[in-house]
């Protein structure tokens, strides 16, 4: 499947009444906000209260460790050191595997990783799945899990990843790349963009959109969405088009040119047309078009909504218009995404 592309997919089936096991990989040099991550986004206080379908006193979805590679402190980016939670025995139990990013190592500057580190990864289970953020991708690809595929890191580790590993087609323009058993992410940021999307993956779009509104972020951003690369800060002079943009979220159902979204907000066409991709890095266009997806998306996995309705209030207008672009963006119609989504969980 097209790598980047927010591909649906059947969720991760558990074991009867056992958390999936997401185990955090800390290095020396990790970066300290990414670290945290995984446990506030996949912890049960993040899911509270209650995941979809979680009878009371059941078990957490998920159950996150961290460990390192000699069971001591590591080194943070931010200068003070961070204890593991477990022994890095829990590699060789875990479902996911997560390698936040890391500075200042010969994993990055020489693409070389330590012999330990390549022993602990060989004891992973057949079928766990992976995922980095930002350099956390050296790793995934030292270990040549990224050989031939598409991934991505932070863009300005880009010259010095291509250089390391390049058998790697690496897209830096992108917020992350699914394989399924691989997922890589570019910096800080977009691996809340990438727990998001494996939070949509594994539970749906309610457990995702919960979590994201207690972290106070976007709930949901694609993953072709392109990387802020250089792009210029807009002026202040100028109003912003982050106004449009939740007037269009409030107004999905109805019929939204670009000329309505220049004239709400306030400027001409062409002034709109490069103040949006200034801000957002795509063309209003295309981000409706997401916007109205994602909707359709909600809409499909929390109502029983008939589907020329979900169509109709997600501004597609006909079934046959959302259909091909459901399918287009991930690859099911409306009602196998339904199916997909409204399936009780292993």
């Amino acid at each position: 499947m097209g790598a980047h592309l927010d591909r649906a997919r059947p969720a991760r089936r558990r074991r009867p009444h056992t958390p999936h096991r997401v185990a955090v990989l800390a290095l020396d040099g990790v970066v300290a906000f990414e670290l945290g991550l995984p446990h506030r986004f996949f912890s049960a206080s993040a899911l509270d209260p209650g995941w979809p379908g979680t009878p009371t006193g059941a078990p957490a979805p998920y159950e996150v460790t961290m460990s390192t590679l000699d069971d001591g402190p590591v080194r943070t980016s931010a200068g003070y050191a961070a204890l593991p939670t477990h022994p890095s025995t829990v590699i060789s139990e875990a479902d996911t595997i997560v390698v936040p990013g890391i500075t200042d190592t010969e994993i990055v500057t020489h693409g070389r990783l330590p012999q330990a580190l390549v022993d602990l990864a060989a004891t992973a289970r057949p079928g766990v799945r992976w995922l980095s953020i930002c350099t956390g991708a050296f790793v995934l690809a030292g270990l040549g899990k990224l050989d031939g595929r598409e991934a991505t890191t932070h863009w300005v580790y880009a010259d010095l990843f291509r250089r390391h590993f390049p058998h790697v087609r690496l897209d830096p323009d992108v917020l992350y790349v699914d394989h399924g058993d691989v997922l890589t992410s570019a910096g800080n940021a977009a691996g809340i963009d990438l727990l998001l999307h494996v939070l949509r993956a594994d539970l749906g779009s309610d457990a995702a959109n919960r979590v994201a509104r207690g972290a106070v972020v976007a709930p949901w951003r694609a993953g072709g969405q392109a990387q802020f690369i250089e792009r210029p800060v807009p002026t202040g002079t100028e109003a912003g088009t982050g106004p449009t943009r939740t007037w269009v979220l409030e107004h999905l159902g109805e019929p939204i040119a670009l000329s309505d979204m220049a004239r709400h907000a306030g400027m001409s066409v062409r002034t709109f047309t490069r103040r949006f991709r200034e801000e957002t890095g795509e063309t209003a266009g295309s981000w409706l078009l997401r916007a109205r997806v994602e909707r359709a998306r909600q809409l499909l996995e929390t109502t029983d909504l008939p589907v020329d309705r979900v169509a109709a209030d997600a501004g597609f207008g006909t079934t046959a218009s959302l259909r091909q672009h459901l399918a287009a963006a991930v690859g099911l119609s409306p009602l196998a995404y339904r199916r997909t989504y409204r399936a009780e969980p292993a």
